[in-house]
């Protein structure tokens, strides 16, 4: 692996880990965060667009990749509601879990993935490992029935975003375009979920499109583009290929939760910070196996 690739290939981890807690910094509804962010991610897939001379497919190629975004932004939406319930730092690694999950029974048992015996066996245990992983990071010393019930709350919640996360990784996979052709009309799949979900509750609540918190999320939308970009540059194969460049992705899950801890008040306990810092290392090292097997 070369520099240049090692480089690319960490964007994700700068783009993705910090998404999240810059998101919540900025502050306010979900749908202020995903009205800004699609904004701003649709912006950059423009420019791109433009620097690389790509136009937009046609046909079922355009329609799978729309639908593609449209998949990130719904679940999005979710994962920001879970953000205020439980907080960036213990939503993260969850959503992250079933993300891993999601795609590699996806591959399993629709794309031919693991098909020995040992792989399956391997890649059973590197699934436990996830989860036992997801579930250390949101662990609490003190324990409380109202803590415990808006836990599970956000985890069914983060569940049921999975199948937007798997709409927006299966999608493409039925086009012919290559990463990089399918951005901006991912993007403009993200951004239509955002604008009619803000117009829908624009009609019972504050229009997020006269609040200033909303375009202020533009910045945070950089951020998401930056990593999404970077990540599909990394998994082609003259730079780290699929594997590798999934891998190298899933850092983020890391700098996502500690900055969430560090800088958004998530605070947590010194055994508790340390039962957290093992379960990121517990699904990172089960990334590594799912996707190398």
């Amino acid at each position: 692996m070369n520099v240049t690739a090692l480089l690319i290939g960490l964007g994700p981890l700068l783009g993705w880990g910090l998404y999240p807690t810059i998101a919540s910094k900025i502050g306010g509804r979900p749908v202020n965060q995903i009205l800004g962010s699609t904004l701003g991610t649709f912006i950059f897939a423009c420019v791109f667009a433009l620097i690389k001379g790509i136009g937009l497919p046609t046909g079922i190629d355009l329609f799978f990749s729309i639908l593609s975004g449209v998949g990130w932004a719904s679940a999005q939406i979710i994962t920001f509601k879970s953000f205020g319930m439980i907080g960036s730092s213990r939503a993260m690694p969850i959503t992250t879990a079933f993300q891993l999950l999601g795609a590699s029974l996806w591959g399993v048992f629709f794309l031919g993935n693991w098909p020995s015996m040992t792989a399956k066996i391997l890649g059973g245990l590197a699934l436990i490992l996830i989860v036992i992983g997801a579930s250390m990071t949101v662990w609490s010393e003190e324990k409380s029935q109202e803590n415990t019930s808006v836990l599970k709350k956000a985890v069914i919640w983060l569940a049921i975003g999975e199948i937007g996360y798997w709409a927006y990784s299966a999608a493409p996979q039925a086009t012919s375009l290559d990463g990089m052709q399918s951005f901006l009309p991912q993007s403009i799949g993200m951004l239509l979920v955002a604008v009619i979900y803000a117009a829908v509750l624009g009609r019972k609540e504050t229009s997020a499109f006269t609040e200033s918190v909303s375009y202020k999320h533009i910045f945070s939308g950089f951020f998401f583009a930056f990593a999404a970009l970077t990540y599909l540059i990394s998994a082609q194969p003259n730079m780290n290929g699929l594997a590798t460049g999934f891998i190298l992705s899933q850092t983020s899950v890391v700098l996502a939760t500690l900055t969430g801890i560090w800088f958004l008040g998530q605070k947590k306990s010194a055994k508790e910070m340390r039962v957290t810092i093992v379960g990121l290392v517990l699904i990172i090292l089960a990334a590594t196996v799912t996707v190398l097997l």
